[in-house]
């Protein structure tokens, strides 16, 4: 029998080991991932950050959203194991490398935690920008990229007001991480390619 084909992919999990909430040490991430069969995990912090080998295509419905049934089947092991159901986006590798060239702010990648990535879950099909560009102070820059929502903030995130809309306005589930995370995961990706 032939080994299945696989792929690399990264997981985002949102809003977990946040002010004493949804607490799930990465150990034990590594070993719900690994009872979904997903193999090679290595995470980054205790975010939530997760680069894995998992299969490079569905085995069954041919239409199916592989990423988004990798989504799912850890949502729901996380929930059965600890009581919670985190927001988990999976990007591929090459998604991921995809967001990292089409950063519209490159003069702001020596600043990597100005510099913010909102991954998510869907394309959005009606955000309204327009109320994000009224919440902006005069230092913050964001757009719209697809799957991807980039905001420089050069005076933090903590208290935007922009930030805090995006994904109400996006009206998609988001997970934001910093440049500084993106491109430790870029390294994590690069490094199995080695």
């Amino acid at each position: 029998m032939a080994k299945a084909a696989t792929s690399t992919w990264i997981a985002l999990l949102r809003g977990i080991n946040v002010g004493g909430k949804n607490r799930l040490p990465m150990s034990a991430l590594v070993e719900i991932m690994k009872g979904q069969g997903l193999t090679d995990i290595k995470t980054y912090i205790q975010s939530g950050n997760a680069v894995f080998d998992g299969p490079a295509r569905a085995s069954s419905s041919p239409g199916a959203d592989l990423a988004a049934s990798i989504a799912d089947a850890i949502t729901d092991a996380i929930e059965t194991a600890h009581g919670f159901k985190p927001q988990v986006v999976i990007l591929s590798a090459a998604q991921l490398a995809s967001a990292i060239a089409a950063n519209p702010f490159p003069e702001a990648e020596g600043e990597p935690k100005q510099l913010h990535l909102y991954f998510l879950a869907a394309a959005p099909t009606a955000p309204d920008l327009a109320s994000l560009e009224q919440l902006k102070t005069a230092t913050e820059r964001f757009h719209c990229a697809d799957q991807v929502f980039y905001l420089h903030a050069p005076d933090g995130i903590g208290r935007s007001k922009l930030a805090a809309a995006v994904e109400r306005r996006l009206g998609v589930p988001a997970t934001a991480r910093n440049w500084r995370t993106v491109k430790k995961l870029e390294e994590l990706v690069l490094a199995r390619a080695s």
